[in-house]
């Protein structure tokens, strides 16, 4: 997320309306966050004087030389009325993300959050994997790229438009496996995630995610094993015969 986190600095009223009704007075600093969070912070302690995250309703109101904020939830109302104004401010803001790199197309810093690497410079966004790892390499494009487990390892740019996880796993493992119900083959198709689906759906309905991970092992039923981070799966998370191929293993 890249937007604007406004400042309001002077003289301040705060009333706070819940179960009770509370009034403080003091010279603070408020910052209205884009997600609708109201922040007010006087000089005592690191923690706000009062605050509501993520209001259902928040807006700003100004009068010349005042200005009043107001943010509420259903059954939370804070209120922020200036008697004397120090100062009003814009100043743009970003997710605070781990620097993965520079961006090709503008020199600034690539930075990692929330499943999304951006550029703090041009803003371009790149949404990833929440699993992948971004590394040291990069891409033909110049942009970093990122490893993802999902069957085998494979890497990839984080950029979608120089090939996406799909189809990497698409190359690899469509039609490799059998339909344990009927014995068609599986393909690799999106459904959400990542799916293995049976060939002649809709006649058979046949489907399992393909987890994150690598495969390891071959399943008594003929489908494969994967290592995932909490422990072996056979790719049917209901398989009858993975306990035999798990404690053979």
């Amino acid at each position: 997320m890249t937007d604007t986190i406004r400042v309001f600095a002077g003289d301040c009223t705060i009333t706070t309306d819940g179960d009770t009704e509370e009034r403080r007075r003091g010279e603070m600093v408020a910052l209205l966050k884009p997600d609708d969070t109201l922040l007010v912070h006087d000089v005592d302690g690191y923690q706000p004087v009062e605050w509501l995250t993520r209001a259902e309703t928040a807006h700003a109101s100004l009068d010349g030389d005042s200005f009043t904020l107001v943010a509420a939830t259903d059954d939370r109302r804070v209120r922020v009325d200036c008697h004397a104004c120090h100062g009003i401010s814009r100043y743009p803001g970003s997710v605070a993300g781990i620097p993965v790199g520079t961006c090709p197309h503008c020199d600034g810093t690539l930075t990692r959050a929330n499943g999304t690497v951006s550029c703090l410079g041009c803003r371009r966004e790149y949404p990833i994997p929440r699993h992948a790892s971004v590394g040291d390499d990069t891409c033909d494009c110049g942009l970093p790229t990122m490893r993802v487990e999902q069957g085998a390892e494979f890497e990839l740019c984080i950029d979608r438009d120089c090939g996406t996880v799909l189809e990497a796993v698409r190359e690899r493992f469509d039609r490799k496996w059998d339909c344990p119900e009927c014995g068609a083959d599986m393909r690799i198709l999106r459904r959400g995630g990542i799916i293995a689906g049976c060939d002649r759906y809709p006649d058979c309905d046949t489907g399992f995610s393909v987890p994150n991970g690598r495969i390891v092992d071959s399943c008594d039923c003929g489908l494969p094993v994967f290592r995932t981070r909490s422990g072996r799966r056979c790719l049917n998370t209901n398989c009858e015969a993975f306990g035999e191929t798990r404690s053979e293993g």
